[in-house]
């Protein structure tokens, strides 16, 4: 059995994985997402060439060169209009909680998001419950009412937050903890 290719595939895939950086994930809606509308290279070359025929003459070449590439797709006003609109739905998602604190006005470091966010007010989401307990909740509530003899994980009905819990006064003394019996 010949080896040296399995340990020539061995190396190569090792000095591959020298090169080879993780992928991270990013927020798709902030990211341009590959909008080029064309790119402009400039470029110097000097050419240097031998003969070795009966004169044994050289030749020098120097110039410089200019590449415009334009890529092909949806012209750069579209993809443009596109990045800015996904750029202001993710704003407009997340301006309400920019807005509603305070302390992030007063950070320099969020300067640019402040000014963006200033004057935008979202829309209140009115599909919460008035006592602010989650669908879920409701229903396994109403399944617990409607099946009282089922016991869930040891659960009990949930229910609005109607408790009979009353906070001590300031000057109350905690009973100490018993000591463990070793």
């Amino acid at each position: 059995m010949n080896y040296y290719f399995t340990g020539l595939l061995i190396l190569a895939l090792t000095i591959l994985a020298l090169f080879v950086e993780p992928a991270y994930p990013r927020n798709e809606y902030l990211n341009e997402n590959g909008v080029r509308c064309g790119e402009v290279e400039i470029s110097t070359e000097r050419r240097d060439t031998d003969y070795n025929y009966s004169d044994s003459s050289s030749n020098e070449q120097e110039g410089i060169r200019f590449t415009y590439r334009k890529y092909l797709g949806t012209d750069c006003k579209t993809s443009k209009e596109n990045v800015a609109i996904k750029q202001q739905l993710e704003l407009m998602k997340m301006c309400g909680r920019v807005n509603s604190n305070p302390s992030l006005a007063l950070n320099s470091n969020f300067d640019l998001l402040v000014s963006k966010c200033r004057g935008v007010t979202p829309a209140r989401d009115n599909t919460r419950p008035s006592d602010s307990q989650s669908l879920w909740d409701d229903m396994k509530d109403d399944y617990k009412k409607e099946n009282p003899d089922v016991e869930l994980m040891n659960d009990k009905i949930i229910g609005p937050k109607k408790s009979k819990l009353k906070i001590p006064p300031k000057d109350y003394i905690l009973p100490l903890p018993k000591p463990k019996d070793d």
